[in-house]
């Protein structure tokens, strides 16, 4: 079994690609499998927190173990995690996964990320957490492919075929649409957080945020900023 781990931040199009490798064939997707222990050892006040602690597993050892050992009955795995859900975990097994990075550009994330955390920090972000996940597997000799959300939204069908290629998986067609609605492998936190994805159909056409970033996270932005920029350099490309 071939397993394909997505490493995003906070309000991007993760949900939409959980829900674009679903419509494969040959694909079980997870939806954030470490969350309740990322909740359990930051102590990270999060809409639904409570609900999210009891439902799920909160040893992240444990949920690696699972992760690679079990069997998922289908030659893909594609797993939906959240890059700062690493927190205090062996990072050993990281080499086992064909790994992605998800990025967005911070002036159009922050505005978005405050309707749900309303203060937030550095680790809420996770771009520090990716671009030092970047250099990590790079030393490890693994390159991960760094996928940016404005990219793949301007063309959907484009960027999903270089992801595949870098892969070494086969493209279908079927990735760019899907029902709307929930999914059964949507986490018990998706009303607090999929409302969106849940009207759609497909991924939405690009456009521009028009909220500007609040003046008291100004420092915030500039901080990820930094880190987006050396991601971005390394992220697909539609031309």
């Amino acid at each position: 079994m071939k397993r394909i781990s997505l490493w995003s931040g906070p309000r991007n199009v993760s949900t939409a690609i959980m829900y674009s490798f679903a419509q494969r064939p040959d694909t079980r997707v997870v939806d954030e499998p470490l969350y309740g222990h990322y909740l359990q050892v930051s102590g990270a006040q999060h809409p639904g927190r409570e609900e999210v602690l009891a439902h799920m597993e909160l040893n992240g050892d444990k949920v690696v173990a699972q992760l690679i050992n079990d069997d998922f009955e289908r030659p893909l795995l594609f797993i939906k995690n959240m890059a700062h859900h690493l927190l205090h975990l062996d990072s050993a097994f990281l080499p086992g996964l064909h790994n992605l990075l998800l990025i967005r550009d911070p002036k159009e994330m922050l505005p978005s990320l405050v309707n749900q955390i309303p203060q937030p920090q550095m680790i809420d972000t996770a771009y520090k957490m990716q671009w030092d996940l970047y250099e990590q597997l790079v030393d490890l000799g693994q390159r991960p492919t760094v996928i940016d959300s404005r990219e793949l939204l301007l063309e959907p069908a484009n960027i999903l075929r270089q992801v595949c290629e870098k892969t070494a998986i086969p493209y279908y067609p079927e990735m760019t649409s899907w029902q709307p609605g929930p999914r059964p492998e949507d986490g018990i936190w998706a009303p607090h957080w999929y409302h969106q994805v849940h009207k759609s159909t497909g991924f939405a056409p690009y456009k521009p945020k028009e909220e500007s970033v609040r003046p008291d996270l100004q420092p915030l932005l500039k901080e990820c900023q930094y880190y987006y920029d050396l991601l971005f350099a390394e992220a697909l490309k539609r031309h």
